[in-house]
């Protein structure tokens, strides 16, 4: 996400002028931004800031080169195995693919960062490979959301730049609008996808046969996200601008306002997911992450775009309820929009950091400044915003994928506030992507932010954004070859003049918003009010603000996270029911779950099932109560699993030309040294001899002191450890025999013991699936001599200090990494444990023995899913549990301790030589298993699916 520009503020139709970059309508004018930074930091001298703007250059080099090197013409660069991602050629990631279409997505989302980055020759290059090489009529079905933002809108920036370059007479001078061409020509091809009776487009559109066809393989879908059908204006009108066509604006327009008629009318919010047909929300909780985000993003930037006084009218008043709803600062959390009172989850995804960026152009600083820095603490925690966190900052979902939501709101609330804290803010992002996802052949996703293990993907985003913002952060004026205040940015960071507003101005602008509601008038400012009252004669305004908020991360129960009942503590109320204290025989008990609204079922096999309805609920913090009951209830069935169960392990390849910066996410073992309670173990690598490592090694001198590589197979995990630690080794790795395997779509791996007692075995053991073991047996081949770190996480790159590295890659931070690390979780219960999509909801205790990939969509085309029931069951001896169990949970005085305690990582295990029975099904106790899968998993599932 990402928009500025301003029109001259109080002017409700703009005209064509150097706007300012920051004010973009919404409520404040900087004056001077210089003469407004806090005392709290220091200035950066214009030496530093000129650094730190080449580093972002060179880093920018490192991936654009090597995607032009490794990758083009692919969608993508797979920087771990230096190579294209083509759709159809790599195991399918689901609907990530759908970005996909065999457009050289990467070349076209970069065309306007390269002018910005004042690469004009590289962009003229690339603007010939465009024209001469991509094809828009491929037989692929993609994402209309996806494609618009970054395909068409890459289309429309480059034009947009060309045009620019032109007119300054030195570059782009044969430039006859072929851009422009290409993007009507996709244009056209997404309009068969707006073919509903709403008017809200099909998620996904087969570039060359359209909808429906046989041949399309798409056209049945039902279910759209908000933002998937509210944020094609922008792109759609420009083009309607740029060309004179007048369709694509009017059919963005008709989705936006059959966005906002079924808006919920009593709070104002709008769902996640909404029925393309019948307009019926899907999904009924609210928030301003993903599925949501770009939808209010686009309502105000529209404004500034089209001079629509209506699209501010329907952002102000979205923004007043979730002022009003959904900001619990520093916290934004998602809501029901029935009851909007009522939280609809305890986490937060990592999209949502676009959001003090958009409260920045709105005017609203204190909140901005406030969500802002508690996000920035949680990535001083984990180094980044990990895809999904909790009420109490712990991970959720481990993934990142390089997103630039955060850079954006940091870069606007730098140009709103000249602060240099924001700079320094910007130096930390530099250096954390330089030191943990920085690879030979360009930038890696991060797997699991907790070990630094690395994912081999690089989005087209990154360099669309990313770059982008950075080096705006750091550049003056002079330093760009253009004026920015002159545009306006999308939500893929994508560079629209300002001057469209008043171009073909042929669409009817008729208000229509006081049809469907009564406006309070006090909710919107026409006029944009002087810097001067935004900080008010106090130069550490802006740090008054976050002081408070630097140590909230190391807080276990941040104020304002969950509800509870203190007052009526402290009046001598009952406290709610605790999930250990109850009792399915207790009259009194039942009496209290009826009152959370929880049910309880006796089933034929003696088991109790417990029911959560909402609505049903005496109260709304009843209702609450019963939540965290049933969310209590789930964390005990899992204790006895996730005592059993090791978080992920990492394999670091130190040596040259690796030097640290590829991570591999390994699965633990049972037995050997434990990695989190010793010191990694480091060493070269060596091919055991027989390579399954079944029988006495022939080649024990080649594995004498080094770590040995095994194949999976044919004999016992410990079998094979034995007689590589006879041989010497000081380590082993076992490289799964299921060819194609990989992390990125199994669940994590756990190797078990023989069933004998395995003390004898003293060598720490890791387990890679066949992609991330192949880059180690590709990286022999190659270099001959690599060493590897075995370690709990990655290992800060400071400790190669003497290697040949680009200096301030390793002097950047010289201390080292945060050693604090957060107890992994298993996603999916968690996940389900605390998502509220409904009124009525139900939690289904089980012994999970599956895993699936918690990644949110590059963009908010994602988290779609109906309103589903959760079920408990709980067998008859564990109606009660040890009142002296460790077990971490909201205090009876309010005080909150790990409410929201996240579970481990679902880790598959197995003995070798029965390789379909998993570690799950192999060592639990049977008292531990709660219920076995029933008939409302189905949902379960479905819900979990669609959340993802």
């Amino acid at each position: 996400m990402s928009g500025a520009g301003s029109r001259g503020c109080g002017s409700p139709v703009p005209q064509r002028a150097p706007w300012s970059l920051v004010a973009a309508t919404a409520a404040f004018y900087l004056v001077s931004a210089t003469s407004v930074w806090t005392a709290g930091a220091e200035p950066m001298s214009r030496e530093e800031k000129q650094k730190l703007g080449n580093q972002v250059l060179e880093m920018f080099d490192h991936a654009y080169g090597n995607y032009m090197e490794h990758a083009y013409p692919a969608d993508e660069l797979m920087p771990l195995t230096c190579r294209g991602r083509v759709r159809g050629q790599e195991p399918s990631r689901g609907d990530v693919d759908d970005a996909l279409g065999k457009f050289s997505l990467t070349l076209i989302d970069s065309l306007d960062t390269l002018v910005v980055l004042n690469k004009t020759k590289e962009f003229e290059d690339a603007v010939r490979k465009v024209l001469r090489d991509v094809n828009l009529d491929n037989d692929v079905v993609v994402s209309v959301f996806e494609t618009n933002i970054r395909v068409l809108g890459g289309l429309l920036g480059g034009h947009s730049l060309a045009i620019m370059l032109k007119e300054k007479g030195e570059y782009m001078q044969w430039y006859n609008d072929e851009l422009l061409q290409m993007a009507k020509q996709l244009g056209y091809k997404l309009l068969p996808a707006f073919n509903t009776t709403s008017g809200l487009p099909y998620p996904r559109i087969n570039l060359k046969f359209g909808i429906r066809k046989p041949e399309a393989r798409t056209g049945t879908e039902t279910d759209t996200c908000t933002a998937c059908a509210g944020t094609l204006i922008l792109e759609f009108a420009a083009l309607s601008r740029f060309t004179g066509a007048t369709i694509f604006e009017e059919y963005a327009r008709k989705a936006l306002d059959f966005l906002w008629e079924k808006r919920q009318r009593s709070s104002n919010l709008v769902g996640v997911t909404i029925n393309i047909h019948t307009g019926d929300w899907v999904r009924k909780d609210s928030g301003v992450g993903a599925g949501i985000d770009s939808y209010y993003e686009y309502l105000l930037k529209a404004y500034v775009l089209l001079g629509d006084d209506s699209f501010l009218e329907r952002f102000n008043t979205h923004y007043d309820a979730i002022m009003r709803y959904i900001s619990q600062p520093p916290l934004l959390l998602d809501v029901h929009i029935h009851k909007p009172m009522l939280n609809a989850r305890t986490w937060m995804d990592a999209l949502l950091a676009f959001f003090p960026g958009l409260q920045v152009l709105k005017g609203d600083i204190r909140p901005a400044i406030e969500t802002h820095e508690m996000l920035y603490q949680v990535i001083k925690k984990h180094n980044f915003l990990p895809e999904a966190f909790t009420t109490d900052f712990r991970v959720h979902w481990a993934q990142h994928p390089l997103r630039p939501e955060f850079a954006e709101s940091t870069y606007f609330l730098y140009k709103a506030t000249g602060d240099p804290y924001y700079l320094e803010v910007g130096k930390t992002l530099i250096e954390n992507l330089n030191k943990y996802a920085r690879v030979p052949c360009g930038f890696a996703a991060m797997k699991d932010v907790r070990t630094g293990s690395h994912e081999d993907r690089m989005d087209s985003f990154f360099l669309a954004e990313m770059f982008k913002y950075l080096y705006l952060l750091f550049a003056d004026k002079e330093d760009i070859i253009f004026d920015i205040e002159d545009y306006i940015f999308t939500t893929e960071a994508h560079l629209l003049p300002l001057w469209l507003s008043t171009t073909n101005q042929s669409i009817s602008k008729k208000n229509t918003t006081s049809e469907y509601t009564e406006l309070d008038d006090s909710n919107f400012d026409w006029t944009c009010p002087n810097t001067q009252i935004l900080f008010p004669n106090d130069p550490l305004y802006a740090q008054s603000i976050r002081e408070p908020l630097k140590n909230v991360v190391d807080k276990s129960c941040p104020r304002g996270i969950i509800r509870v009942r203190e007052e009526s503590f402290r009046s001598g109320a009952k406290p709610p029911l605790r999930a250990r204290d109850f009792m399915a025989t207790n009259p009194e008990h039942l009496e209290i779950l009826k009152k959370m609204g929880v049910s309880l079922i006796h089933l034929k096999d003696g088991r109790v099932q417990l029911v959560q309805h909402a609505i049903q609920a005496a109260s709304s913090i009843d209702a609450e109560d019963g939540l965290r009951f049933m969310q209590e209830m789930i964390e005990l069935s899992s204790q006895q699993q996730k005592e059993q169960q090791l978080p992920p392990r990492a394999v670091q390849i130190v040596s040259h030309p690796f030097f640290g910066r590829v991570v591999l996410t390994a699965g633990p073992a049972q037995f050997g040294l434990d990695l989190s309670k010793h010191k990694e173990t480091r060493g070269f690598v060596a091919s055991s001899k027989p390579y399954n490592g079944c029988s006495e090694l022939t080649n024990p001198e080649a594995v004498m002191g080094k770590i040995a590589l095994i194949q999976r197979g044919q004999c016992m995990f410990a079998e094979k450890a034995r007689n590589i630690q006879n041989a010497g080794a000081i380590g082993g790795i076992v490289i799964d025999d299921n060819e194609g395997s990989s992390s990125d779509t199994a669940p994590l791996f756990q190797m078990a013991g023989d069933g004998k007692d395995t003390d004898d075995i003293k060598i720490p053991m890791l387990f890679l699936f066949s992609k991330e073991g192949s880059i180690i047996l590709d990286a022999i081949r190659e270099y001959e001599e690599v060493e590897v770190l075995l370690s709990d996480k990655a290992k800060d790159r400071a400790i190669l200090k003497g290697k040949m590295i680009p200096s301030y890659i390793i002097n950047s931070n010289p201390e080292m990494e945060n050693e604090e690390q957060s107890s992994p979780e298993n996603d999916s219960q968690n996940q389900s444990a605390e998502q509220v999509s409904s009124s009525s909801q139900e939690v289904d205790l089980v012994d999970q023995e599956s895993s699936e990939e918690n990644s949110l969509n590059s963009h908010p085309e994602s988290l779609s899913s109906a309103d589903m029931d959760k079920a408990v069951s709980i067998s008859p001896s564990e109606q009660t549990s040890n009142p002296t169990e460790n077990h971490e949970t909201t205090n009876l005085n309010g005080e909150c301790t790990d409410l929201d305690n996240q579970l481990q990582e679902q880790s598959e295990t197995e003995e070798d030589s029965s390789p379909n029975v998993s570690w799950g099904k192999k060592v639990r106790p049977i008292d531990s298993i709660l219920a076995d899968w029933n008939e409302d998993i189905e949902a379960f599932e479905m819900m979990e699916k669609d959340e993802l």
